[in-house]
């Protein structure tokens, strides 16, 4: 690890940042480069890159070893004093000055080896630390509207190059933290792993908009189907279903459609609310010009008008 990036300067942060810092940091880099948006050749090493640094320095006893350790830290037993380390790597680099015979390195350093130990790892050879549990974890998991209405299943990609099959169940909302028992950081000396927690963000959708379990969605109508009322078909993240639109509808009016947003697997799902937009064509035929013009004759409606 000793040519490993520095981890705040893979998030772009400062080594004072805060969690918060961290965070948004990760989040923004996260939505850059996340292989599911980006197919950019190295934009899955970049994504790599940054999710394990966000794992080291978002758990704070994990940022604290790393503070104190350097690229070291993880083959660093818990309870080492961090300036016992230091110096034994000194006095290691210092003692690597001659090659006795054969190629071997010649170690000629006036170091106390149990004083040393002693004062490393709290007793000598190091018996009385005990097996440290693995830290928790978090990673951001970003899905669109549709994956988080239908769940399933998705191939994480992780820091360190690691894969992660997850099952996602459906409804997850913005935010959301699912929790993956022993899928966190490696233990100590075979102590248990910690766990791993998704964070679920929901993509930006060119056509939906969610709030909470409620899905928003716009109605495109013609000026025909608001003024007489009409039945029309309309696509949801759950698939096409139909809506009955009140004569006299106009242009923002939202249409609620229960329990048809994102489901709840411990409640009611949210609602979809469909809200009305009476488009005009573009480039009317001669017939629809006469027709509408027709209407412009006959009708006395001004919606400039106070009512």
């Amino acid at each position: 690890m000793a040519d490993q990036r520095d981890f705040y300067e893979a998030l772009g942060v400062s080594r004072t940042a805060s969690e918060e810092e961290i965070q948004r940091a990760y989040r923004k880099l996260a939505r850059t480069y996340h292989p599911d948006v980006n197919k950019d050749p190295g934009a899955e090493e970049r994504f790599k890159e940054a999710s394990e640094a966000y794992q080291v320095l978002s758990d704070p006893e994990t940022r604290r070893r790393y503070d104190a350790f350097g690229p070291d830290f993880r083959r660093v037993p818990e309870g080492v004093d961090p300036q016992a380390w230091a110096r034994a790597g000194a006095a290691a680099g210092a003692g690597q000055g001659g090659r006795g015979g054969g190629g071997r390195r010649r170690v000629d350093v006036n170091i106390d080896l149990e004083d040393l130990l002693g004062e490393m790892f709290g007793g000598v050879g190091g018996r009385s630390w005990g097996p440290a549990p693995g830290a928790d974890q978090e990673a951001e998991l970003v899905l669109t509207v549709e994956d988080a209405y239908r769940g399933g299943r998705r191939t994480l990609t992780l820091g360190e190059g690691r894969r992660l099959d997850v099952s996602i169940p459906a409804g997850v909302t913005d935010g959301q933290r699912i929790r993956l028992a022993g899928q966190g950081g490696h233990g100590g000396r075979g102590a248990t792993r910690g766990d791993l927690y998704l964070l679920v963000r929901i993509a930006d959708h060119p056509r939906y908009r969610v709030e909470g379990r409620d899905v928003h969605v716009a109605l495109p109508l013609t000026p025909w189907e608001a003024a007489l009322g009409a039945t029309v078909p309309l696509d949801t993240p759950g698939g096409e279903t139909k809506v009955k639109v009140p004569p006299g509808t106009s242009t923002g009016r939202r249409l609620r459609l229960r329990r048809q947003g994102l489901p709840n697997p411990h409640g009611d799902p949210g609602d979809l609310y469909a809200e009305a937009r009476v488009m005009v064509p573009g480039h009317p035929t001669d017939t629809e010009r006469h027709l509408f013009e027709q209407l412009a004759t006959a009708s006395a409606f001004d919606p400039r008008r106070p009512r």
